[in-house]
């Protein structure tokens, strides 16, 4: 059986990820793991406030993305997938974050092999697991 090679930036990101670490005072936290391959990911959120001005008007800031980590312990693809989605929500409204669908981050990978397309929903778990992690602690 012949596998599909990876692309040349899954394996830019599998060599020098992007993100990679830990965020000691994280305001959250998202953990989720594949009992079938045994890949476990780990995505850490600093939260910010981002300030919106309508018509000069300052007005209720929208929480964002300001930092975001990840711990990895997987496969080529699974490192791959953590390091390109930290590098997309970066920035984002948590609105925008939870947007991103896995299709987005293995097309920005430049595709992944079949048996390795489940990674980027992992990863996609974990952010939605520490955003919810997130809003489930400023509710209380």
């Amino acid at each position: 059986m012949r596998s599909m090679p990876y692309s040349k930036k899954v394996i830019q990101h599998f060599k020098n990820p992007h993100n990679q670490g830990v965020i000691k005072n994280a305001d959250a936290v998202g953990k989720v793991g594949n009992p079938v391959c045994g890949d476990v990911m780990k995505i850490y959120i600093k939260i910010g406030r981002k300030k919106v001005d309508k018509g000069g008007k300052a007005q209720e800031g929208k929480d964002f993305i300001k930092d975001i980590k990840f711990e990895t312990l997987g496969c080529a693809a699974a490192i791959a997938v953590s390091s390109a989605l930290t590098d997309i929500v970066k920035g984002k409204t948590l609105d925008e974050a939870l947007k991103i669908t896995k299709d987005k981050i293995v097309k920005d990978l430049g595709g992944l092999p079949a048996p390795k397309v489940h990674c980027s929903m992992l990863g996609i778990e974990a952010l939605h697991k520490a955003i919810e992690n997130y809003k489930n602690k400023i509710i209380k």
